[in-house]
């Protein structure tokens, strides 16, 4: 089978990785996903199928931070923070890591590692 553009690459490695990760109510699941221009991340229970946190570059809290910072990078490392610092106010300490299909690089990575900063463990 040839697969055609990026989209459907990244949408089979996103099957593969959902099938071995299901995030609980005491370990959610930190899924990722990056636009062109933004960066959104959520936890979420896959037992009930509802989403417990979630923060983005375009979350009213991290606006004007955002705002001053040239990197992507940046962006989404403060992004991560965000998540973590709101995981922890609902006293959640642990979750598993849901890169979506894309690759453990770049703003992808930022966000992973904005998270283990601020004090959320994988």
């Amino acid at each position: 089978m040839i697969l055609k553009n990026t989209l459907e690459r990244r949408l089979r490695k996103k099957r593969r990785i959902r099938a071995k990760i299901v995030g609980t109510a005491r370990r959610p699941r930190l899924t990722v996903y990056r636009s062109l221009r933004h960066v959104y991340a959520q936890l979420v229970d896959d037992t009930t199928g509802k989403t417990v946190v979630s923060a983005s570059s375009l979350s009213k809290d991290l606006r004007d931070q955002v705002k001053g910072v040239a990197k992507e990078q940046e962006i989404c490392k403060l992004v991560g923070m965000a998540m973590a610092k709101k995981a922890l106010e609902k006293s959640i300490t642990e979750a598993l890591f849901d890169r979506n299909g894309y690759l453990y690089h770049g703003r992808v990575k930022a966000v992973a590692e904005g998270a283990r900063e601020a004090g959320l463990k994988f």
